[in-house]
């Protein structure tokens, strides 16, 4: 250990951290034993300094010995400062002898915290719960880089600890270093549940899943209700113990739903059990119809209605995706939907989801935006009924995504939708959705002067978005070329990105073709973005796939912009050879390949499915 009196003798300036030179380390590691305030506010900032979000840095291996001697020095502290210098070690045992371990400051802290952790073994009898609790967390942290004689007495204490500890969270703590000691224990049949979910966390992450059943029992037993005390604590790689056993039953999708059901018909306590469905469902596919079910189930256990709220809310992001969804559910969204307060509108939006028929008078008595889209697509044949709230709510001003998510409920209205150009062009003249009022006004618009007269000057606009849409529903609704093409011209020749533009040439066809020397040189741009949707142009221009498709085969992946490739391999119709096991896996993984975005009509990995399931079943 190192005292403050020392730090004089370290060239913080030749060390660096997360924000550069180190020379303020000395300053924080000093605040340490000033007033508690001081002190708090200094291991905040260490934590944002040698350590920051996961990252170590040259500067965190000199730092420990003197964190070392502060846990020891500084009252009331310890923990924290424990917590700290664990947090600094934490590395796979299993990448320990890697190359890309030796010589960096990660194998430089355990050396450190190995030489100077003989001092820190008093910690483990300390009176505080939480220094103890902290204190394994360190041993745990290097037990597999001490040597021979500081480990035998390490582990020593360890085993003591876990025999004789009166607090059983301590005692779970004992068995999980012990773990990192190559001490399996046998601990199922303990009297405490800790040491139960404890054994049973350490037997999953040895076993991997598909875990045994035995585990699964306990896992969702006792691990029901939320950790007792105040100490929180985070091992390896998680913050807290409910991220580790929520991690942990991820995986196993089974086992997460079994354990799941088990906390919520315990009462759901700090909603554990509706949080890890609602992550199951995120992780893996067509687990809706369980996920559904055991959220409604939740439900009634809800603390408040904000709680209320985020249950209802996962209900209608998944009961679209239910082929038929019950009875018992439709009621019950239909309860919630027809009250007041935080949990009606959530509510609401799942009923018109789940297709009830009663959705529909509630979302005319009480228009918003998101429902009467949510309307449009799930009762297509009450279009005549939609329209006018969706007239008024325009007229009434709407803005932002309010307007943007009205427009696009005009989309899934058929032709009622051109009821609506009077208040798209208001829109269109206001500013207010101008870019999508511009893009459906071109798909559907009644051509007159006032219309035309109105895209002829948003396409002068100065914001590229608007210009654009407004130039390329000129041309749709008049058939003139020139607007679009001078638009366009300016658009792509540009500096920085162009690939949204590139993507809104699509209507123009092939009138677009004087773009070509324009857009050829992009087929080989750096960017992704912008190759892919130079392809997609140049097919759409030329109406040949040779050039487009190696390159849109070659961005095929789990992502965004692979996702939008398959798009446009599909609209095209040409399915390289070689990329069928790809879209195979993509057809068949159980689990997302992609997340939710916010805003998106279909779930990114439902599109990737489809398309890919789609393209295969093509000769």
């Amino acid at each position: 250990m190192r005292s403050p009196a020392e730090l004089g003798h370290v060239h913080w300036h030749d060390l660096t951290h997360a924000h550069g030179p180190a020379e303020d380390v000395p300053e924080l590691i000093r605040a340490l034993y000033a007033d508690d305030d001081a002190a708090g506010e200094a291991i905040h900032e260490l934590y944002g300094t040698i350590h920051h979000q996961g990252t170590v840095y040259p500067a965190s291996a000199p730092a420990v010995p003197f964190l070392a001697h502060a846990v020891l020095h500084v009252p009331g502290r310890s923990d924290a400062l424990l917590v700290l210098l664990a947090v600094l070690a934490d590395h796979d045992p299993q990448d320990a002898e890697s190359p890309s371990w030796q010589g960096s400051s990660a194998a430089a802290i355990c050396a450190e915290l190995a030489r100077v952790l003989p001092d820190l073994l008093p910690c483990l009898d300390d009176a505080d719960r939480a220094v103890r609790r902290a204190a394994l967390r360190v041993v745990a942290a290097v037990a597999d880089r001490l040597p021979a004689g500081v480990r035998a007495t390490a582990e020593r204490r360890v085993e003591e600890l876990y025999a004789t500890d009166p607090v059983a969270a301590v005692r779970a703590d004992a068995l999980v270093a012990l773990d990192r000691f190559g001490r399996g224990a046998e601990a199922f049949d303990s009297p405490f549940p800790e040491v139960r979910l404890a054994a049973a966390v350490l037997a999953a992450e040895r076993s991997g899943p598909p875990y045994e059943q035995r585990t699964v029992g306990v896992l969702a037993e006792d691990g029901s209700e939320p950790e007792p005390g105040d100490d929180a604590f985070p091992w390896a790689g998680t913050t807290s113990q409910e991220d580790r056993l929520t991690d942990l039953l991820t995986r196993d999708a089974d086992a997460g739903l079994t354990a799941a059901a088990r906390w919520i018909a315990a009462g759901d306590l700090g909603a554990r059990g509706s949080r890890l469905v609602r992550r199951i469902a995120e992780t893996w596919r067509d687990r809706e119809p369980e996920a559904v079910a055991l959220t409604l189930a939740a439900l009634p256990h809800q603390r408040d209605a904000r709680a209320a709220a985020h249950c209802l809310t996962a209900i209608g992001e998944w009961t679209e995706r239910l082929p038929e969804p019950a009875a018992d559910l439709r009621d019950a969204l239909y309860d919630h939907a027809r009250g007041e307060g935080e949990t009606a509108a959530p509510a609401l939006l799942a009923l018109v989801r789940s297709r009830d028929p009663r959705a529909l008078d509630l979302v005319l008595r009480n228009p918003g935006p998101e429902t009467l889209g949510a309307a449009a697509s799930s009762f297509p044949e009450a279009a005549d009924r939609l329209v006018p709230p969706i007239r008024r709510t325009l007229a009434a001003g709407a803005t932002g995504n309010g307007a943007i998510a009205l427009i696009g409920a005009l989309e899934r209205c058929g032709a009622a939708a051109r009821q609506a150009q009077p208040e798209l062009l208001d829109c269109l003249r206001t500013r207010r959705a101008a870019v999508v009022a511009a893009r459906r006004i071109g798909r559907a618009g009644i051509v007159t002067p006032e219309t035309t007269a109105l895209l002829h000057d948003a396409a002068r606009s100065t914001d590229s978005s608007l210009s654009a849409a407004a130039a390329v529903a000129h041309h749709q609704l008049t058939g003139a070329a020139e607007t679009a093409l001078r638009v366009f011209e300016d658009l792509l020749a540009a500096p920085g990105p162009v690939h949204w533009h590139l993507s809104g040439l699509q209507p123009l066809g092939s009138a677009a073709a004087p773009l070509l020397p324009l857009i050829e040189p992009l087929l080989t741009a750096r960017y992704e973005w912008t190759r892919m949707a130079a392809a997609e142009a140049h097919h759409t221009v030329t109406g040949s796939p040779e050039r487009a498709v190696p390159i849109l085969a070659a961005l095929i992946g789990p992502t965004p912009v692979g996702l939008c490739a398959l798009r446009a391999l599909a609209s095209i119709g040409r399915i390289p050879e070689e990329l069928r096991p790809t879209l195979r896996s993509f057809a068949s993984s159980p689990l997302r390949l992609l997340p939710a975005t916010p805003f998106a009509e279909v779930h990114p990995d439902e599109e990737l499915r489809t398309l890919a399931r789609t393209l295969l079943a093509r000769d």
